[in-house]
């Protein structure tokens, strides 16, 4: 792997934030997953055995990153990364600095009693969901790679295929992150770092602002599309605005805002219509760890005050999305939520129901009209949205509601094939999600709602 430009500015820089580490070598590496535009933004190449932890690239100093979090509302104090490594940080060739990292590379000493390890379906999990988001637009972290390892991973599903997953990131720093520093020390190089590398200028409290506006625009965008991240805890929120940590992810079918599919989250705290209200409580924990930064007896007043800014840039994101998703003219709040009260009402399929509104501003209703129970409803609902339409924004809507998205039942079955040696049908996936606005004939199947045996009962898991 040609890495000439590899730094660890990350290593040197906070060295409290990190223990050095090396991978364990895979025994019979394979690898399953490259991507090739990805290497090719990078000015990489492949190199199986930096994929595979049997190699370390010239100047890397691996890292296992120290960070604590809040789960499910829990504070512990040390997580850290259990069974991943920070390789060091490219500069690609747009000039931006990327994370290079390793997971399921092996034990570190913030293993927590796990073995390391990662298992080849959770990876492909991730790879897939992370170049779909991409491909929708939406800020994320990617797998370059995913290498079957050559091992067996002991779960309650028994003894299954263990895998390497190379990610690239805008950075691995956290809300985590900076809850960690906060009470072992290196708080401010830790700010300072953050501000030189993902918002430079800034002083403590505009990083809070900058932080507050990248998660408002980033979680709008989850919900426009329907995506559940399923596990929303402080160590998983990334100060760049990215999306991280693909775990018990999916996206939503019908519609319903109390939509959960994680196995672990018995509750429904990250449902799908919480994620939200999550993320300011999340993005509170940052502003507390700032305080001493940012400093004065009014810390706390200033610090609220940027806090509450999260509604007003969040809606704003929000309610622009859905006027062009829908085609209006202009924002409508109550129309929207009339929307969303039939959607949910008539259990209609989030996706699909944005994409037969082209058809049906031309007085086909026949897609439309199959999505839900009452086709009646629909057409009340069409009379009063056709007059609030704008022939520009129907004509860019197929721009903005995909055509395709990971559908849980395609994933699932792509999933279980890469895991029985059949690479077929997760390549064809993948590359049907790289184009998610291009609607093809041949691909129809791709664009179809779940069948009924995933909606309510469909569930995913952490892969750990």
């Amino acid at each position: 792997m040609q890495l000439a430009t590899l730094e660890n500015t990350f290593a040197h820089e906070l060295e409290g934030l990190g223990v050095p580490w090396q991978p364990v070598a895979s025994p019979e590496p394979q690898l399953v997953l490259h991507n090739e535009a990805l290497a090719a933004e990078l000015g990489v190449s492949l190199d199986l055995d930096v994929f595979a932890g049997r190699a370390v690239p010239d100047g890397a100093v691996p890292i296992a990153m120290a960070y604590a979090g809040h789960q499910f509302g829990g504070y512990s104090p040390r997580l850290g990364d259990g069974r991943a490594l920070l390789l060091g940080e490219l500069v690609d060739r747009d000039g931006r600095r990327r994370d290079l990292h390793l997971k399921g590379s092996g034990r570190t000493p913030f293993a927590r009693g796990g073995d390391g390890k990662a298992v080849l379906g959770p990876m492909l999990r991730e790879a897939v969901i992370g170049e779909a988001m991409h491909a929708l637009g939406i800020p994320t972290t990617r797998a370059l790679a995913v290498v079957a390892t050559g091992d067996r991973v002991m779960r309650e599903a028994g003894a299954l295929p263990g895998a390497i997953l190379t990610r690239v990131a805008a950075s691995h720093i956290r809300v985590g992150t900076f809850e960690y520093a906060a009470r072992n020390g290196g708080l401010r190089e830790l700010a300072d770092y953050a501000i030189a590398r993902h918002y430079p200028g800034l002083s403590y409290l505009e990083l809070l602002s900058a932080v507050v506006d990248a998660q408002a625009r980033l979680i709008a965008q989850w919900m426009l599309v329907g995506f559940i991240h399923g596990v929303m805890n402080t160590d998983n929120m990334a100060i760049s605005g990215e999306t991280i940590d693909y775990g018990p992810c999916a996206f939503m079918d019908r519609y319903d805002p109390a939509t959960v599919f994680s196995s672990i989250d018995h509750m429904g705290r990250y449902a799908y219509g919480n994620q939200p209200r999550i993320a300011v409580w999340n993005l509170a924990r940052f502003a507390e760890t700032l305080l001493p930064l940012i400093g004065g007896d009014d810390a706390v007043e200033r610090a609220t005050d940027v806090l509450h800014g999260f509604d007003d840039a969040y809606g704003r994101a929000w309610r622009a999305g859905m006027t062009a998703k829908l085609g209006l003219a202009e924002p409508d709040a109550a129309f929207f939520e009339d929307t969303l009260t039939l959607l949910h009402e008539q259990r209609v399929d989030y996706t699909s129901f944005f994409r037969a509104l082209p058809d049906a501003a031309l007085g086909d209703t026949r897609r439309a009209h199959a999505l839900f129970t009452d086709p009646a409803a629909f057409d009340a609902w069409a009379d009063r949205w056709r007059p609030l339409t704008s022939s520009d924004a129907l004509a860019a809507m197929n721009g903005v509601n995909p055509a395709y998205i990971p559908r849980n039942h395609l994933v699932e079955e792509a999933l279980t094939a890469a895991m029985s040696d059949d690479l077929e049908p997760l390549g064809r996936l993948i590359e049907v999600l790289a184009r998610p606005f291009e609607e093809r004939e041949e691909r129809a199947a791709y664009a179809q709602p779940a069948p009924d045996r995933f909606n309510g009962v469909y569930q995913t898991f952490c892969g750990t």
